[in-house]
């Protein structure tokens, strides 16, 4: 089946998908079970699949992989446009199989298992700090209405609330201080909880060679090397790091017309996650450069005196993500520049 397309639209238990023939035209179509889906690949000659980036896609495309498929994973947003007529699973399949057909649309590198498993813990993680943040504001508003304010933050709780709670005289019922003893119960778990991934981020940022030259880039700690490294996998899908940095959405939006370029600000896109963790620390650089006389650190403050704080932490943001990926493509050590 050399020059076959076949265009799947991925799904929970009913999966649809067209096929196209070496001439471009739909050759077939049809619905499968997911009980089907693996003989159907099985007993079907190597071909290329293409699919949308969405749920399970990852996983099926390391299935169709083993069983000698040529898989194509499409950002869903550019698949849009090839969709004709009325929206129905038939259309989205042979929409997904006519884009790949094209070939203007970049595909998505396909994650490993171990990509994923990365992934899933800076998920699980992200939940885990949100949920502190959530219970810590909520215990600040609680103790408001009972006259007692607090400053913002997680370690003002952690610090206050055992002060509070052994406080007889500030007027808290009885009720309420179990209601409250059993909420920072909750947080010092969640404290526990943190503890044990930063202890495994710390681990893998030690044992693990590309997240150990990582670490020596600016702003790239255990967390932004984790994730970074697990975000662009080895690199190779880019050709530079300007590349790179477009995929994470710190290069300018731009909307020209008629001969009039007009850059706006950034495109935003890509992972939103990992983009904020590097500008946060490339903030944190930013914030420290003022006192140092280093190359980079000149350059840094004649931006902020320019161009202002904000604007000179998105420049440096595209920088790092330019040198990471030279450090993760390349298997290069981060040298900084001589003064």
């Amino acid at each position: 089946m050399k020059g076959t397309i076949i265009g799947l639209d991925l799904a929970k238990d009913i999966f649809h998908i067209a096929v196209l023939n070496q001439a471009g035209k739909q050759a077939r179509k049809k619905k499968l079970r997911r009980r089907q889906l693996r003989l159907y690949f099985t007993q079907t000659e190597p071909c290329k699949v293409a699919m949308e980036v969405c749920a399970s896609a990852h996983y099926w495309a390391r299935e169709f992989q083993r069983r000698g498929h040529e898989v194509v994973l499409l950002p869903p947003q550019h698949v849009k446009g090839y969709l004709r007529g009325q929206k129905n699973d038939y259309n989205d399949a042979l929409a997904i199989a006519e884009s790949a057909q094209h070939g203007a649309i970049r595909p998505v590198i396909i994650k490993s298992i171990e990509q994923q498993d990365t992934q899933s813990f800076h998920r699980i993680r992200r939940q885990l700090v949100g949920e502190q943040t959530r219970l810590a504001n909520q215990i600040r508003g609680l103790l408001a209405e009972n006259g007692i304010v607090m400053r913002k933050g997680v370690s003002v709780v952690r610090r206050d609330i055992p002060e509070i709670l052994g406080d007889a005289d500030n007027g808290l019922s009885e009720r309420f201080r179990a209601l409250l003893c059993r909420q920072h119960q909750r947080f010092l778990d969640l404290d526990e909880e943190l503890a044990w991934y930063k202890a495994q981020l710390v681990a893998e940022a030690k044992s693990d060679e590309t997240c150990r030259r990582l670490s020596d880039v600016p702003g790239f700690g255990p967390v932004v090397s984790s994730a970074f490294k697990s975000w662009i996998g080895d690199g190779k899908q880019f050709k530079r790091g300007r590349d790179a940095s477009a995929a994470l959405g710190v290069v300018p939006r731009q909307h020209s017309t008629g001969g009039k370029e007009l850059l706006l600000g950034i495109s935003k896109r890509g992972d939103s996650y990992v983009r904020s963790l590097v500008i946060h620390g490339a903030r944190s650089v930013v914030s420290h450069a003022g006192k140092k006389t280093d190359p980079l650190s000149v350059w840094i403050n004649r931006l902020v005196a320019t161009r202002g704080f904000n604007k000179a932490v998105v420049a440096l943001t595209n920088k790092l993500i330019r040198i990471a990926w030279v450090v993760v493509a390349r298997g290069e050590d981060y040298r900084p520049q001589a003064v």
